[in-house]
């Protein structure tokens, strides 16, 4: 393995500390893209947004992860990782600020815009480069640690915007999470380790058309990528539709109750990494099978939301749990097939993350205004099967 960083040398394990950095920075960013979840109550109120239609602020975010994947974050096959991503952490400090002031919905929509192109970028540009760093025997286990850090940032991320919003209102919590980005930029700057210098081979305009290359010929991406978009379809129907039901009666939870049921989630980034190491040692398809069936079990327990909330944190742990593993067995196995378009690969593989997304927040508020949360469940369930039915007729094609 040629080392990623000056002065380095090769070595069949990551320091744990950089494995630590790639984690924390990784759930950092994330977070910023995934505050907005528990607050669309209080953003339909204050901008005279209907619930039928609340959604599109996710989907925002979700439009700005596209171009982010498309514009920003193949970069990291050209240029120092470490100095683009500062300049990326500051400037997403800078949108979060924009969003804390918004005063008109074209304002909001917009900010939330930039944060999905800055938070994205940054999350994409970290686990590139851990994928980098690592050994290919070593790398599903430490694109899992990575991929952990992103699970837990957007689970704490739910639970810190409901109890900021409760305690100083949902301005405040795009105030701190500046604050934050500022504070990583420093961090990252002084504490990840620099790229090595390698002469560009290709200019801007063919990194970007490169991917189209990728799209059109590496099978793994193509098969996996349409596994993601069903899988964060079905993850973003739930997570987007859930505060609608528990904010209304009979529960009529607080932001930071709502927020509270992302922490059940917890054990989908513990799952994070294991799933990378079943990876490492080939068993990349049968952990995919096992994580696919829990996906679709899920929804079983989260139907019955309004007879229990014990059987709501029960459906989260399994959701979460099937999303994040698969989550990491995709990366995984796209990252084997070209070491050398790290970067490329994750934003080509992201883009079907963003367009499932992004589509499953929109048809999420739609059906809860049309069918309520048991049409909800029926969307999620069916996008699930969808998705497992898939991977099994994909097995000939992908058999390892």
């Amino acid at each position: 393995m040629i080392p990623l960083f000056p002065g380095a040398v090769a070595a069949p394990r990551v320091p744990p500390r950089l494995v630590a950095l790639f984690a924390c920075g990784s759930g950092l960013s994330v977070a910023n893209v995934y505050y907005a979840q528990p607050l669309l109550g209080s953003l339909a109120a204050d901008f005279a947004i209907s619930p039928a239609t609340i959604g599109g602020v996710i989907t925002a975010t979700q439009a700005g992860s596209i171009v982010a994947l498309l514009m920003l974050v193949p970069l990291g096959d050209r240029l120092d990782r470490r100095r683009l991503m500062l300049v990326q952490a500051v400037l997403l400090a800078l949108a979060l600020a924009c969003v804390a002031m918004a005063c008109q919905t074209a304002l909001l929509l917009a900010g939330m815009l930039a944060v999905g192109l800055l938070g994205t970028a940054m999350t994409q540009g970290l686990i590139a480069t851990a994928a980098s760093a690592a050994d290919a025997s070593e790398r599903g286990r430490v694109v899992g640690a990575a991929q952990g850090g992103v699970v837990i940032g957007l689970l704490l991320a739910r639970v810190l915007a409901g109890v900021v919003a409760d305690a100083a209102g949902w301005r405040w919590v795009y105030l701190l999470a500046a604050a934050t980005m500022l504070a990583l930029a420093a961090l990252l700057w002084t504490a990840l380790p620099a790229q090595a210098r390698t002469r560009p081979s290709l200019s801007y305009g063919a990194l970007l058309l490169s991917m189209l290359a990728l799209l059109r010929h590496e099978r793994m991406l193509q098969i996996r990528g349409v596994i993601a978009l069903l899988m964060f379809a079905a993850f973003s129907i739930f997570w987007s539709a859930l505060v609608l039901p528990l904010s209304a009666p009979p529960f009529a939870l607080s932001h930071s109750a709502i927020g509270a049921f992302g922490l059940v989630g917890v054990a989908g980034a513990l799952a994070a990494g294991k799933a990378g190491s079943w990876a490492d040692r080939g068993l990349g398809q049968r952990a995919t099978g096992i994580a696919l069936g829990l996906l679709v079990l899920a929804w079983l327990p989260l139907g019955l939301l309004h007879r229990s909330l014990w059987l709501l944190g029960l459906g989260i742990v399994l959701l979460d749990i099937g999303a994040q593993a698969i989550q990491v067995l995709n990366q995984s196995m796209i990252f084997r097939s070209r070491p050398d378009a790290h970067s490329r690969l994750v934003g080509c593989y992201m883009l079907f993350y963003a367009v499932g997304s992004g589509a499953g927040a929109l048809a999420a508020t739609a059906m809860y205004a049309a069918a309520g949360w048991t049409g909800v469940c029926w969307l999620g369930a069916g996008v699930s099967a969808l998705a497992a039915v898939f991977w099994a007729l994909s097995l000939r094609w992908t058999p390892a």
